[in-house]
């Protein structure tokens, strides 16, 4: 039997809210890259082997912080109505 578990990526290790960084917006601890950049990069097809190309400050690991980022406010939204 093959085990499914997954890796869970603790992107407060890697994601910072900086006010002088980018207004105050999530960024990748670091750098000025903004997790809704790499979103944004992941969501026109970019891979994360092409964002590391262009940005070699970025790993995998950051990648996936900024994905585990997303998933966790999303989790956390509330509907109202």
């Amino acid at each position: 039997m093959v085990s499914n578990l997954l890796t869970v990526v603790d992107f407060r290790k890697y994601i910072s809210v900086e006010p002088e960084k980018r207004f105050g917006k999530p960024v990748l601890t670091g750098t000025r890259i903004s997790v809704y950049d790499v979103l944004n990069w992941l969501a026109n097809g970019m891979t994360e082997q092409e964002i590391i190309s262009d940005f070699p400050e970025l790993n995998s690991e950051m990648i996936k912080a900024c994905l585990a980022y997303a998933a966790n406010r999303e989790n956390r939204l509330k509907l109202i109505g």
